[in-house]
């Protein structure tokens, strides 16, 4: 039903994993093949691309489903669906930033500052380009093909480049002007396919399946017994998603609690429970959250 498009390069190893969280496991011959199978009814092809080219093939109808930047949505202008952020990225859940950059020691304070005819370097020309009309900078807008940072000053006066912590553009002694957009990995949908009702549903199913699977991450299910002396007591230190769970226990067995918490915290919770009164604690994996 569904032709998915999948990120090739820095996200893929990431989204690889998402998906096999997701059990919608992706299958290919070898890690270099450009074509792969999903085991689900939902979906009949799948193919593995950069990133730079997904939002076009998506919005041509190429493929009805593609997961892909939102900076590479806004530099090609594509006009697709987009059913959601997928708050992950090939090191941590933060997203990039499309920043404007130029050297420590330069004299420019605000991109208003900038001169015309300045040179700007960037993998983004047509966002580049955008931006700088917007706020009437006449730029040479230069194309690179990486290392971006390292075009000043010899080859531009000034960058337009990704971050996510400002580390390399430090190293490399640039200072940010203007942070021009904040970018998450999206799943994006071909328009007309979206019309579609059959296929509309089984993008939410898909999505429904990716969303929960990223919700479960760094989280655990706590389970535990306590008397009804020590309720009180465990259920004001347990931090939990909504509210805890409680069951009583058949007869004066007291209280059966269950509960969601961040998996960073176990160490410390799981004590303190114990010291709270809690009994025969329990602490499991999650695959997925589903609200």
């Amino acid at each position: 039903m569904l032709r998915l498009v999948l990120p090739k390069g820095s996200l893929e190893r990431a989204t690889i994993d998402l998906f096999e969280a997701a059990d919608l496991a992706v299958t290919r011959s070898s890690e270099v093949d450009y074509k792969a199978t999903i085991a689900d009814p939902r979906v009949t092809d799948v193919r593995i691309l950069r990133p730079q080219e997904i939002p076009t093939y998506v919005a041509e109808g190429l493929y009805d489903l593609g997961i892909t930047g939102r900076d590479w949505i806004e530099e090609t202008s594509s006009d697709v669906v987009s059913l959601g952020e997928l708050h992950y990225s090939k090191a941590t859940a933060r997203p990039i930033k499309v920043v404007l950059a130029v050297a420590d020691e330069s004299p420019w304070r605000q991109v208003g500052d900038l001169p015309a005819g300045v040179r700007v370097s960037t993998e983004y020309p047509g966002l580049t380009r955008r931006y700088l009309l917007e706020h009437g900078v006449d730029a040479e807008v230069r194309l690179s093909h990486g290392a971006t940072e390292a075009k000043i000053p010899d080859v531009a006066d000034a960058v337009v480049e990704i971050t996510e912590t400002g580390r390399a553009l430090r190293a490399a002694k640039l200072r940010i002007l203007d942070t021009i957009l904040t970018s998450y990995t999206e799943l994006v949908a071909n328009r007309a396919a979206h019309e579609d009702p059959e296929k509309r549903h089984a993008m939410r199913q898909l999505h429904t399946l990716l969303q929960g699977s990223l919700e479960a991450r760094g989280k655990v299910l706590v389970k535990l017994n306590v008397g009804e002396a020590d309720l009180q007591a465990v259920i004001d230190i347990i931090p939990s998603m909504k509210a805890p769970t409680v069951s009583k226990l058949f007869g004066d067995g007291g209280y059966a609690v269950e509960t969601v918490v961040p998996k960073a915290e176990i160490n410390v919770l799981i004590p303190a429970l114990k010291d709270a009164g809690a009994t025969d604690l329990l602490e499991l994996p999650l695959s997925k959250i589903v609200h």
